[in-house]
């Protein structure tokens, strides 16, 4: 006889789950932000590390030559770090568009799923 029309347990689990996506999605773009930040500051380190290696060898080079042989030994190495950071850059964007297709297909899922419930 004491019924109760409202139930605040049953309201927060519709929340959660109309809003499950939303946090996901927003996981998901941390993740990336994060990994960006990462690989940022890892690039940023190669360009130092290259910039106090030139100024080295410029205060320790004896000759012209030696100077000249050294800058192309650094200049070398930095673009095969180069080169490794764009395919690591190329896996870190991949990865983050296969998470948010992964998503995206998740969040269909759910609408479709309560689309036929509705609809029975």
């Amino acid at each position: 006889m004491n019924q109760s029309l409202f139930d605040p347990k049953t309201i927060l689990d519709s929340y959660r789950s109309a809003l499950a996506p939303v946090v996901k999605a927003q996981e998901e773009s941390i993740k990336a932000f994060d990994r960006v930040g990462h690989y940022q500051y890892a690039v940023a380190g190669d360009y130092l590390e290259w910039s106090l290696a030139q100024a080295k060898a410029a205060l320790a080079a004896q000759t012209p030559a030696e100077f000249v042989a050294k800058q192309v030994e650094l200049t070398t190495a930095l673009s095969e770090k180069l080169r490794a950071r764009a395919q690591e850059f190329v896996t870190l964007a991949t990865d983050a568009q296969t998470s948010f297709k992964q998503a995206v297909a998740d969040v269909t899922a759910n609408v479709v799923e309560a689309t036929k419930k509705k609809a029975s």
